[in-house]
């Protein structure tokens, strides 16, 4: 095994935070408090594209509810981190007394859920394929979301309120570097090497002895883990968890990320998270520079929601010129393992 793609991984993740932090500095003054949380929003969108990934492009499976799984780690870990803000002060020098203890317990909390979740619906769904999977997927994430929207105990249509703002560009960045390694490291050994022969040929793979419905249920479920994980870090950054966040279009949102990036790299789902993401946010402030238009009696104001329609474009446009993504399955040097015999 080459021993030092990882540690190279490592010095690259330390310095990108050394650089944002140093940009962040108020001496420095160079990145504002928007532009910081632009860049934890790309973090949270590289976990979250990631972890499709490994579904969508590693395994070969298509699924169309991501976001659900994001949903139920972000309403877990949000209502444990709301519920220990109204416990009484605890005595100093107890561990509870540590809000990042507190948080970082929650969000793995949630992710555990989200997996359960994730096994509870993969274990009959997987056994379908292509477009039939899809749908059932598409089908389970609106049922998530449905669900919390008439739970009056996490808020219902209202959304979770009162959510800590526990999430810091250094946790999300650690975050995103442990679920990098973790989705690098199972692609590299014997599972990942099973997953991807589903990919390649699912018959062919069963008549080599490799139990199918295992391993997608197994990438299934290590998806919904780390989507969960995502959501949880998204609720903790934006303050609350709304049922709105979780629906269709952001599930969409992380599958153009993933076509758009590469099926099967990585290395495409992180530079289309920032990417896209950039570009969003880059679009809905170039639209309040856009003028009213007006043809005879009829009024055109073009609003945020015309981004979605540059997505739908961009997606054609790759799907026409690019079919294979920006990464195509090719990795960085720093996420690929090469066997040296």
């Amino acid at each position: 095994m080459d021993k030092f793609n990882l540690p190279r991984l490592l010095i690259t993740t330390v310095a990108f935070w050394l650089i944002v932090t140093l940009l962040s500095l108020d001496s420095v003054n160079i990145l504002n408090g928007y532009v910081l949380v632009v860049i934890e929003r790309c973090l949270i969108f590289v976990i979250l594209a990631s972890s499709l990934n490994l579904v969508n492009g590693i395994i070969g499976q298509f699924s169309m509810g991501h976001m659900g799984f994001a949903a139920v780690g972000a309403y877990v870990s949000g209502t444990i981190t709301t519920l220990w803000l109204k416990l009484p002060p605890p005595d100093p020098g107890v561990w509870i007394s540590f809000p990042i203890l507190i948080f970082m317990g929650a969000i793995i909390v949630g992710g555990v859920f989200a997996a359960g979740v994730g096994l509870l619906i993969g274990f009959p769904s997987l056994r379908l394929k292509g477009d039939y999977l899809a749908i059932v997927t598409l089908g389970f994430g609106e049922i998530i979301r449905t669900i919390l929207n008439n739970i009056d105990y996490v808020g219902g249509p209202r959304g979770l309120l009162g959510i800590p703002k526990f999430s810091s560009f250094t946790i999300i960045c650690l975050f995103a570097l442990l679920v990098i390694v973790l989705l690098r490291n199972l692609v590299h050994c014997s599972h990942g090497r099973a997953m991807l022969s589903i990919r390649e040929n699912e018959l062919a793979s069963e008549l080599c002895g490799v139990d199918t419905t295992r391993y997608k249920v197994m990438g299934f479920v290590i998806g919904a883990f780390c989507a969960g994980i995502g959501g949880g870090l998204l609720a903790h950054l934006l303050t609350l968890a709304h049922p709105t966040q979780f629906g269709f279009m952001p599930s969409a949102l992380v599958l153009i990320m993933v076509y758009a990036g590469g099926m099967g790299s990585i290395t495409g789902s992180i530079v289309a998270a920032f990417t896209l993401t950039i570009l969003s946010e880059g679009l809905r402030s170039a639209i309040d520079y856009i003028p009213v238009f007006k043809i005879g009696a009829m009024t055109i104001r073009i609003g945020t929601e015309w981004v979605m329609v540059v997505y739908a474009v961009l997606l054609i446009l790759i799907m026409l010129y690019r079919t294979e993504g920006i990464m195509g399955m090719r990795e960085a040097k720093l996420l690929i393992i090469e066997d040296k015999q």
